[in-house]
């Protein structure tokens, strides 16, 4: 054990380090800590004029209120199933894209790819649902391509059966080059040399992607699909609020929309709450089991 003099010049000496720490820490302890006394609300009656320390305790009224809810199945299997499918489509199409952009050999024409795939990424997503109200509108882009054709036009934002795709797909274009940027790196860091040796041994490129280009990201996706899997009970809200309206509920209501509507529309804080808690613990659950099996698998883990 080093001894207090020691302890006080190597403090002082790191300083600027500590104050460099502090911003960050300060943020996440006001913004990301403190509003945790907050899940107090799921276990009470809340009351604005009461407070946190003064309302009344409830138990776990609100949480078996939520699971006996009739919308509770609706909801929960919306969640489910649009990011069930955004992992079915938007989580491979990014590593694909990666690995055959990968590919290219003219550095020019891989950068200008580059940059077209990056830009919807930084569109907000009050511009993103404008575009897609205006394509899939009755007089939109798609309708005109229909009737060219010779087929109906089809009120596309207001059908249920078509919220999840143009939900999913969007996002797929929204993010297909900027998730890629992190696959991209990773295969930088594979030595060329690997590549070099197979094709004196006469590997042709699905060989090479095989035995050499997934094995080395195979950590990186692995991670990623870990992260991806920790957010199965998170929706992009303020997509699926603007995309959202009454005839679409059945395919479109999510749990995020649900707590915002009792939670801040309603007033029902502490029913929200408790909300917001069960999804926090699934996701836990979800994140803890899947990094166990990956572990399992190939020896990867995010913790």
């Amino acid at each position: 054990m080093l001894p207090a003099v020691e302890v006080k010049k190597r403090i002082r000496k790191s300083m600027p380090l500590y104050l460099i720490f502090l911003l960050p820490f300060v943020y996440f302890l006001i913004f990301h800590y403190a509003p945790m006394v907050g899940n107090l609300m799921a276990f009470e009656d809340y009351s604005i004029v009461k407070g946190f320390f003064g309302s009344p305790w409830a138990g776990t009224k609100y949480f078996r209120q939520f699971l006996t809810d009739p919308y509770f199945w609706s909801v929960v299997r919306n969640t489910l199933l649009i990011n069930l499918y955004s992992l079915i489509f938007n989580f491979p199409s990014s590593l694909i894209f990666a690995l055959l952009l990968n590919e290219l050999a003219q550095k020019y024409f891989k950068r200008i790819v580059q940059s077209v795939t990056y830009i919807p990424h930084f569109l907000s997503t009050v511009v993103v649902v404008g575009m897609l109200v205006n394509f899939l509108s009755i007089d939109g882009l798609f309708n005109e391509i229909i009737k060219f054709f010779g087929g109906e036009p089809q009120t596309f934002m207001s059908m249920p059966q078509w919220f999840r795709t143009i939900f999913i797909g969007s996002g797929v274009w929204q993010d297909l080059g900027w998730n890629a940027i992190i696959y991209l790196a990773a295969l930088t860091a594979i030595d060329p040399q690997l590549y070099e040796a197979a094709t004196v041994d006469g590997a042709n490129r699905w060989r090479k992607l095989l035995h050499i280009t997934l094995p080395g990201i195979s950590t990186v996706v692995t991670i990623m699909l870990l992260l991806t899997l920790g957010k199965m009970l998170s929706v992009g809200f303020e997509k699926v609020l603007l995309m959202y309206s009454g005839p679409t509920y059945e395919t479109a209501d999510v749990i995020q929309t649900y707590v915002y509507r009792r939670g801040l529309i309603d007033s029902d804080f502490s029913f929200a709450s408790a909300v917001g808690i069960f999804q926090s613990v699934i996701s836990f659950i979800l994140v803890v089991s899947a990094n166990e099996i990956a572990k399992r698998i190939n020896g990867s883990r995010l913790f």
